[in-house]
């Protein structure tokens, strides 16, 4: 048993834990940052294998304002590239250009529903306009990451001209946050088209947040060593800045009246502030109340109560393969950052009322029923297609190509699954019908040039991030998300019930991401520092 004291502690080496201890160190805070893995980077995060490289987490990075400056105000030099993406339907892909990407979306959705081409041109029109809000909020560098007391040459010309577009298109994003399913809805009544444009999201995801993403696609960025390379330059800034970072470290009991918090070897930490950027369920649940006064628990167990009555969105199935082939292979076909729909009938009711009777009537249906749902969810959802060797010939050996393949896919399927004891049949299964389903449409042959394949399922996430449901993006929003979903409001998604305690990380902010994460944890350390003062 050890006790150790330090002034601000973090919780989970996370992008947003990272992004608070680097801010902090770089304050001369005295920080100390526990991350239960034995590396730090969380959701964003590569591993080799037999000379391939492969991302774990997102396939690249947004910069969206922020990464960039960061970068530089950090003093933090990370070669990164562009990382452009295609969308294909069965056999027609595009590649996304700034200036085109409507254009060429529009004719593409045109082309395979020749019936609703005026419905296709309302729906066009609408995302024009969240694609130009888009472009505001993004368009220049995030003034928290830039000097504004020193640089006044960009806050005179650049941040002030920016500020009165910016909050006309928040207010209009802010007014777009109906369901994205609901919104075409009222636009046409073509469930295909529907289902084409919105089973790339997760269920329920807010109109601007999911329209938004045809501006994201051009704004992508991808470190050339891979996504992981951007949470190591950060541990190393940290490190050269004075902090410290312990790895396999998991806390299994937080106490804020005494200021301490303890791990599952029985080693206690002392704390003047506590930046929780772990799983907020898990806060909650190991959370000791035993001391503090009456009107402040009350607080925190409602809270609780909420909290846990909440479920994190759909999570995601990955295939990592390595193949016997030529990067030209797939060059020819798309970008290296690829979103496929084998077919354009889209998904309709299989992983909506479908999906929902299997899991409710689970003890009842048959494996067979099961397998046949798989059959159809694979031939119809969308894909998510990561080729590292695009932006880096080095991340393969040389002739060969490195795939990650991934959808979304619900937790408490394959939860079910497990607890019925058939969870590695049902992986093999998945990754044959993914395997399958690209190699019958737009990959001919790559199941027989597989070297190796490993799958990452919902419950990888779960054990690995220690995210529930294993939760990729926070909070589902099939139902009222229990924390911050304004934009403008943000910098109070961070404060707790809890005394002495902040949080930041996807769990904070609704919708989630790598920006919000990065911002959120940035929030977390400017209130540390705040507070010092």
């Amino acid at each position: 048993m050890s006790e150790n004291n330090h002034r601000t502690i973090i919780v989970g080496g996370g992008i947003s834990g990272l992004t608070a201890a680097a801010y902090l160190t770089r304050a001369g805070h005295d920080v100390l940052l526990l991350e239960k893995n034995k590396e730090c980077g969380g959701l964003l995060n590569s591993f080799s294998r037999d000379g391939f490289t492969f991302d774990a987490g997102a396939r690249a990075i947004l910069n969206a304002g922020i990464i960039r400056p960061m970068l530089k105000e950090l003093e933090i030099e990370l070669e990164m590239v562009d990382s452009p993406v295609s969308i294909g339907i069965e056999n027609d892909v595009i590649n996304l250009d700034v200036e085109t990407i409507l254009d060429d979306y529009k004719q593409l959705l045109e082309k395979l529903y020749p019936e609703s081409i005026r419905d296709i041109e309302k729906i066009i029109s609408k995302i024009e306009r969240i694609f130009k809000d888009m472009g505001i909020l993004y368009g220049i560098d995030n003034p928290y990451f830039r000097d504004m007391k020193n640089d006044r040459s960009y806050l005179l010309k650049e941040v002030l001209p920016w500020m009165g577009k910016f909050m006309f298109a928040l207010r209009r994003m802010n007014k777009n946050n109906e369901p994205v399913e609901s919104y075409l809805e009222n636009l046409t009544s073509n469930q295909s088209l529907i289902d084409i444009i919105a089973q790339h999201f997760f269920k329920k995801t807010p109109t601007a947040f999911a329209l938004g993403y045809f501006y994201t696609y051009t704004d992508y960025r991808y470190p050339k060593g891979g996504t992981g390379e951007l949470p190591k330059a950060i541990v190393q800034k940290i490190i050269d800045w004075g902090g410290e970072i312990q790895t396999d470290i998991e806390i299994v009991e937080v106490n804020p009246a005494e200021k301490i918090i303890s791990d599952k070897d029985g080693n206690t930490y002392a704390f003047d502030y506590l930046i929780w950027t772990a799983d907020l369920k898990t806060l909650y649940r190991i959370l000791n109340t035993q001391g503090l006064e009456e009107e402040v628990t009350h607080e925190i167990v409602e809270q609780k109560e909420i909290l846990l009555s909440k479920r994190g969105c759909e999570s995601v199935y990955s295939l990592f393969v390595g193949v016997d082939m030529p990067l030209e292979t797939f060059s020819s076909i798309s970008n290296g950052h690829f979103f496929y729909t084998p077919l354009k009938e889209g998904l309709g009711e299989v992983h909506k009322s479908e999906l929902n009777s299997l899991i409710e009537n689970f003890n009842t249906v048959s494996k067979e029923q099961i397998l046949q749902w798989l059959d159809r969810y694979f031939q119809l959802t969308t894909y998510e297609i990561s080729i590292p060797t695009f932006r880096n010939p080095e991340l393969a050996p040389e002739g060969k190509t490195g795939l990650i393949i991934s959808t979304l896919f619900e937790y408490d399927l394959i939860r079910k699954v497990k607890d019925a004891n058939w969870y590695d049949e049902l992986k093999t299964e998945v990754e044959n019908r993914m395997l399958e389903t690209l190699s019958n449409s737009i990959y001919p042959g790559l199941k027989n040039k597989v070297l190796f394949q490993s799958s990452s399922t919902p419950l990888s996430i779960e054990s690995v991030a220690g995210s529930s449901e294993g939760a990729i993006v926070g909070w589902s929003n099939e139902s009222p998300v229990p924390v911050v979903h304004e934009l403008r409001k943000m910098g109070g998604s961070v404060k707790t019930p809890i005394p002495h305690v902040y949080q930041a990380g996807q769990w904070v902010y609704s919708p989630a991401g790598l920006p919000t994460a990065i911002l959120t944890g940035w929030h977390a350390a400017q209130n540390v520092i705040k507070t010092k003062k």
